[in-house]
């Protein structure tokens, strides 16, 4: 205990979070076992004897696991649980879950057993801390402890990038006897260094998932629904003050009561706040000693004060219970943020008194507010009332905050802020807690000869509460300004009177003022007199209860040279209240140190601060600020200036009233106007000139130092004379320099687009352009591919954009058609003269006829194929159904030949016929029977023949799967032969010229970019074979899943296998079909009104009914096997869906009619697009390129494509489309400013619509009826509206788990959630949870839509 106590001495003496000391002893020193590195590995289970209670049950053995968890069972695998939110459907104890990984020596995991006394006289002292009164005689007979040393968080590298640095250290132990079970986390100072993990196959989408931290039971029938859980951490701003905050009085010590031999239906969290020590020595003192429980003849008891529950004091007639008291009073037990404890002050008899002498009832349904005697004295000129008009508690207690209590009075009503609490009643915060501040300064200062302006830079301000201690950071005040503001301490001494530590029957001014209030501050420093104005806003409570500022500062400040230090001693300041106004004046001095130099000035300062405070409350009418610490810094390096202040507030005293006041100092001296009034000893004082001015016998007049030769102004700079002073103005083309007297030449901005220094391909494959910061980006042209550095020609002509009578001909950045000889047109468009020139097959070939269904002369809808000379081949194939028949002459079906799919075809034609055949086209029209086993072109296999009828090089079985090298005359190659789905061999001459890859191989290589080089056996690749195309059979990695493709490596519907069996797959080689056939994979969808989503490689279907979610009827609609679908829209008049995929990086449509394919309308240009939405107007489509930074638009058919927006933009991501106004919507997820901006569909108009209190925009939309904008918020939680103008925001939603993509429909919101991995639908006008659909199949959603029978605006 004594070497407990001196680590934690020591180290919060000089700051507010955990040593690594701290933590309990582990490594190999102490016999720990060391978990396997690895990304989602698991220890084996630890027997415990005895085994403790916990969660109600016997745990008899626990698993560590390496992503941050605890349990009594085998994990999962980490896909089942480490992106989700609580509960957890396995129990799980989770100091720090999510997606970690040791593999490459980064960090280690230990475990161990231990009933050492060191160890449990470690534990029992944490536990005691955050459990005064209810563990006294608790003692662990073991504890379990589990370590995570340095680990990292999972990455996907690639050859270019580098494991992070980023490392976590954290360590979670259950000490426990045969009663009691006790969880404690410790998180040392630096030890989270990251918050949040990338979810896997999350490809392109930038997301991070925060941790979670908590506890989860695992039980229940549904566990996903209805398990229990505790929640300490799951959001950023939560698990960043884990190191800072406790609920044990030690910052990064969290203790939790998880099992009892009682009944225990909760987790209980320890219940002591951080609390703050004067010094380390003070701290020293408090902590705790007990009994020598083992024995231990060092261990001493040691007095401490009695503990206090939130109600009622309780004296200690007992053996004392321990407490440690830390630095940072920031302990929150429950969940970050909330924790309370109420202020009892102590009276002279040793009794307690709280701020109030009743409690009264809060207002709420049902209840009424409590009615009190009017105040007698109270002054009726504040306020007016009339008995017909008076207010109630039971119309306006909506007044007050939800931890205040509404009063009835005689004249009206006032809110009071209950016990643990402390505020004006209108706002109120929890006593003890943390709280911050966030505003914006804006600016307009003369510093010396200077002019500055600065706008809307950011201040925070961060306040401890409890010993009141005020941080106030203003970034990006431009210099000399900055410098400049070093002495005006007042900035930051608005926190420390709002926020100053109260003596008994005091009251701070946010007790009184509440969150609403204005101060004005005047200051004028000596002996320049200069006077700045400073005008400070507070606009209420936000998000978190944080409160809002606006500060603006005008005025003159004198100039500060570089390297000045300001020092500022102790002060006293009195203020004096009204029912509305609180005013206070006072002389100030402050020390310049510049080296060796010092120099002190002074400036004085009037201040006054209006409030709507309740009448019926009794003020004191003087109260005295004491600052016993302040101290002010500019940080260079940040450009931040820091204000940093310790305050407490009490009772003014009997003498300040009396106190003279020199009157410099209060104006009442007879000094001219332009005269400097000099306060000397007492009540004396001297009239002078002041600086600027000259004394003329009877006065004082204004000195022109530009035309005596007295400025200091330097080269390329003007003088202009003022009153008193003077200023520089710089010669166009120069800046003022940081000493406000020269100027210097104004640096051009350099281009690099402009002076070839960019690194852009040459100028015809790439164009290069600036973004913001000046830095250069790199884009292909159109007709090239690449990432703008190396750009490659595309083959147009592989997707053969020609018509069927013409010939394509590629070329760099380009390409062309010419039509076939006999034919005229551009070649896209190509008629004859006459068709009696082709063959009745030519003819049919080209121009297939419509027919009913039934038999037919070739078949319904079927392609025949031609011989060289125009004639019908005897064996005709149909190419989607796979029969096949005999023809004669005139193409007419020979009756009895037809065969069914995957049998063998009929033997068709005459023998003379047959001699003309080559040996492989005579093998591939009658194959052999042969028996099982090798054989020269496999058991049962049809050959594979090229256009002059010769054995091609490779040969792959279309029921096997096998593929194998032959040589000319068939025979198979020993030892060439490869297993299904591995990758065919490569067969042929080295010499065959270099084709443009193929969409197999594009995928292929893209997914193995992807994943680094070297994907995991659990991660499929497409299997292409030699000529690019996709082989029959697909296989999942080594999961033993196979399954058939088509020519375009779609699934067939129905093929997929299980472990141990393949499918037989038929080869897909039938030439393109003019008409579309209905495709296996795509279910067309029923009419009415319905969702679409996008999860990874598929677009999923969920119907309505009304706004309900028709769980059963939701299907797959469309199965996109590689792909990575982000976004997705829907254009209603033709009925057809787009989407983005970053896997591909293309966008893509699809008609919702039967029998359409997919097409692909964008393939090049594209790193990353996510957002998209389509104008059925206008016939536009509009999208977002995250990898790029750019918006861009084009008509629906991918056609006059052209960049919108390529600056000031970091992360864009969803976008929304107004077409009936013309209006486009998007959001920037910069984490350093996010923003939703808005333009006109043509790019014109851009401007910010929101850019406070938001954090991660990830989902937007518009809603065509009510026309309000409504977005989807991941890092503040909520749901929000505003009108397209910004005006009437509100929150619909403010506890979203982790939003992706949200659409608006009816009266409600249908939004995708990470977390939950379904679609979740809100009520617009109550904001509640209606209900949620989660898919069978397990992954991401990432974009959804709404599918109505008509178009929004122009229902028939």
């Amino acid at each position: 205990m004594r070497a407990l106590a001196a680590v934690l001495a020591a180290a919060l003496a000089v700051g507010a979070a955990l040593p690594r000391p701290g933590l309990l002893p582990h490594g190999p020193a102490r016999g720990d076992a060391r978990l396997r590195p690895g990304d989602d590995e698991s220890s084996p289970g630890v027997p415990l004897r005895p085994a403790p209670r916990l969660y109600g049950r016997a745990a008899r053995r626990l698993y560590v696991g390496t992503n941050g968890v605890i349990s009594t069972q085998d994990f999962p695998r980490e896909t089942q649980y480490v992106d989700d939110d609580f509960p957890t459907d396995f129990p799980v104890i989770a100091p720090f879950l999510a997606d970690l990984d040791t593999s490459g020596d980064r960090g280690n995991i230990y475990y161990r057993q231990d009933n050492s006394p060191d160890v449990l006289d470690q534990t029992v002292g944490y536990i005691q801390a955050g459990f005064p009164h209810t563990t006294g005689s608790f003692l662990p007979t073991n504890a379990f402890i589990a370590t995570w040393e340095d680990v990292g968080a999972y990455q996907e590298l690639s050859q270019d990038t580098e494991p992070s640095r980023k490392l976590n250290t954290f360590q979670a132990v259950i000490a426990y006897n045969d009663e009691d079970t006790y969880a404690i986390f410790l998180y040392p100072e630096g030890g989270l260094q990251f918050l949040g993990t990338r979810p896997k196959e999350s490809y392109n989408v930038q997301l991070e998932l925060p941790a979670r931290v908590g506890f989860s039971w695992g039980d229940g029938d549904d566990p996903k629904r209805d398990g229990l859980f505790h929640s300490l951490a799951s959001s950023e701003p939560a698990l960043r003050n884990l190191e800072r905050e406790s609920n044990t009085g030690v910052p990064g010590v969290w203790v939790f009561h998880v099992g009892s031999v009682a009944p225990l239906e909760h987790v209980e969290p320890g219940a002591v706040p951080v609390r703050h020590a004067s010094s380390s020595a003070d701290y020293t003192r408090t902590l705790y000693s007990r009994a020598d429980h083992y024995s231990r003849a060092d261990h001493k008891s040691m007095e401490l004060p009695a503990q206090h529950s939130s109600d009622t004091l309780h004296p200690d007639h007992g053996p004392r219970a321990p407490t440690l008291q830390g630095i940072v009073p920031k302990g929150l037990p429950a969940s970050l943020g909330q924790e309370q404890s109420r202020r009892l002050h102590p009276n002279v008899d040793g009794s307690a008194q709280q701020s109030y002498s009743a409690n009264p009832s809060s207002y709420s349904s049902g209840h009424h507010g409590v009615g009190v005697e009017e105040d007698v004295h109270f002054n009726p000129d504040v306020f007016t009332y009339s008995a017909a008009s008076r207010e109630t508690c039971a119309q306006h207690h909506e007044r007050c905050s939800p931890h205040a209590f509404c009063t009835d009075y005689a004249t009206g009503v006032c809110c009071h802020c209950r016990a643990t609490y402390y505020g004006n009643g209108r706002q109120c915060l929890p006593e003890g807690a943390v709280h911050r501040l966030n505003g914006k300064v804006s600016g307009s200062l003369t510093v010396g000869q200077a002019s500055v302006r600065f706008q809307d830079v950011d201040l925070h301000a961060y306040i401890v509460g409890s010993d009141g201690r005020t941080y106030t950071a203003i970034s990006g005040v431009p210099q000399p300004a900055a410098r400049a503001l070093l002495p005006l301490l007042p900035i930051g001494g608005l926190f420390a009177w709002l926020f100053a530590l109260e003596e008994p029957s005091s009251e701070n001014g946010f007790s009184i003022t509440g969150a609403e209030f204005t101060q004005n501050l005047e200051v004028t420093f000596y002996p320049g007199e200069e006077t700045v104005h400073i005008t400070q806003t507070a606009e209420g409570l936000g998000a978190d209860n944080y409160l809002s500022l606006k500060t603006h500062i005008q005025g003159q400040v004198p100039f500060l040279q570089e390297n000045t230090t300001v020092h500022i001693a102790p002060y006293k300041e009195l203020y004096h209240y009204s029912s509305s106004a609180v005013t206070s004046s006072a002389q100030r001095e402050y020390v310049l140190v510049s080296g060796t130099a010092n120099q002190t000035l002074s400036y004085r300062l009037r201040q006054n601060i209006t409030f709507a405070g309740c009448p019926h409350t009794r003020l004191l009418a003087r109260q005295r600020l004491s600052v016993a610490r302040a101290f002010t810094l500019y940080d260079s390096q940040e450009h931040v200036l820091r204000y940093a202040l310790a305050a407490h507030i009490g009772s003014a005293g009997d003498n300040a009233e009396n106190s003279p006041v020199n009157p410099c100092h209060d104006s009442t001296h007879t000094c001219e106007a332009t005269a400097r009034c000099q306060p000397g000893t007492g009540m004396e004082y001297t009239c002078g000139c002041a600086a600027g001015y000259h004394s003329d016998g009877r006065g004082c007049r204004d000195v022109d130092e530009c035309a005596e030769g007295l400025s200091q102004c330097g080269p390329f700079t003007v003088c202009l004379n003022g009153p008193g002073s003077y200023r520089c103005e710089c010669h166009s083309g120069y800046r003022l320099a940081e000493d406000g007297q020269g100027c210097v030449l104004l640096a051009p901005a350099s281009n690099p687009c402009e002076d070839g220094s960019h690194p852009c391909a040459p100028g015809d494959r790439a164009r290069c352009l600036i973004r913001a910061g000046g830095q250069p980006a790199c884009e292909c042209l159109p007709g090239y591919t690449g990432d703008g550095i190396s750009c490659s020609d595309v083959d147009e002509c592989a997707e053969n954009p020609c018509h069927p009578a013409a010939v394509c001909y590629n070329t760099q950045g380009s390409f062309s058609c010419r039509c076939h000889p006999g034919y005229e047109g551009d070649g896209f468009q190509c008629s004859h003269g006459s068709t009696q020139r082709l063959t009745p097959c030519q003819h049919e070939q080209l121009y297939p006829r419509e027919v009913p269904p039934g038999p037919s002369p070739v078949s319904n809808g079927h392609v025949p194929q031609c011989d060289e000379e125009g004639r019908y081949r005897p064996l005709q194939c149909h190419s989607s159904t796979g029969h096949c028949w005999c023809v004669d002459a005139a193409g007419q079906e020979i009756a009895g030949t037809r065969t069914a799919p995957g049998s063998t075809p009929p033997r068709c034609g005459t023998p003379e016929s047959v001699q003309q055949l080559t040996p492989c086209e005579h093998a591939r029209l009658y194959p052999r029977e042969v028996p099982p086993g090798p054989s020269p072109v496999g058991n049962g296999h049809v050959p594979q023949c090229d256009e002059e009828g010769r054995y091609r090089p490779l040969q792959c079985h279309s029921s096997t799967g096998h593929c194998w090298c032959v040589d000319a005359s068939g025979q198979e190659i020993a030892g060439t032969r490869t297993a299904p789905g591995s990758t065919p061999p490569r067969c042929g001459t080295p010499g065959s010229t270099e084709r443009p890859p193929t969409m197999c191989e594009r995928w292929r290589q893209s997914l193995l970019e992807h994943y680094g080089g070297s994907p995991r056996s659990d991660q499929y690749v497409p299997q292409c074979d030699v000529e690019g195309n996709f082989t029959p059979l697909q296989c999942h990695g080594d999961s033993g899943y196979c399954w058939c493709v088509d020519e375009s490596g779609r699934e067939i519907q129905g093929t997929r296998s299980e472990p141990g069996s393949t499918p037989p797959c038929l080869p897909s080689v039938a030439p393109p079909s003019v008409r579309p056939s209905p495709r296996p994979d795509v279910s067309p969808p029923a009419t009415g009104t319905f969702l679409l989503y996008a999860q990874g490689q598929q677009i999923g279907y969920l119907p309505l009914n009304g706004t309900h979610l028709q769980k059963e009827a939701a299907k797959t609609l469309l199965s996109l096997h590689g792909s990575i679908v982000v976004g997705i829209d829907y254009d209603c008049r033709e009925k057809t869906i787009y989407w983005t995929d970053v896997a591909g990086r293309t966008i893509s449509r699809a008609s919702l009619e039967p029998g359409a394919e997919p097409e692909t309308i964008i393939n090049s240009g594209l790193i990353s697009p996510e957002g998209l939405a389509v104008d059925h107007l206008r016939r536009a489509m509009f999208w977002t390129d995250s990898g790029l930074d750019k918006i861009e638009r084009a008509r629906l058919d991918g056609s006059e494509r052209r960049v919108l927006f390529d600056t000031d933009l970091v992360n864009p991501r969803a976008i929304a489309v107004d077409p009936v106004r013309g209006n486009l919507y998007w959001t920037d997820w910069n984490r350093e400013a996010p923003k939703i901006e808005t333009s006109t569909v043509n790019g014109a108009n851009r401007r910010v619509l929101v850019n406070k209190d938001i954090g991660l925009p990830n989902g937007l939309t518009f809603d065509p009826f009510s026309k309000l904008l409504c977005w989807a918020d991941a890092g503040t939680k909520h749901l929000e509206c505003t009108f397209p103008d910004g005006t009437g925001r509100r929150v619909i939603q403010n506890n979203l788990n982790y939003p992706f993509s949200i659409i608006s429909y009816a009266n409600h919101f249908y939004h995708t959630d990470w977390r939950r991995d379904g679609v979740i639908a809100v009520d617009k006008e109550t904001g509640s949870f209606t209900d949620e659909y989660l898919p069978e199949q397990r992954s991401h959603l990432y974009g959804i839509t709404a599918v109505y029978p008509y178009c929004p605006g122009a229902r028939k």
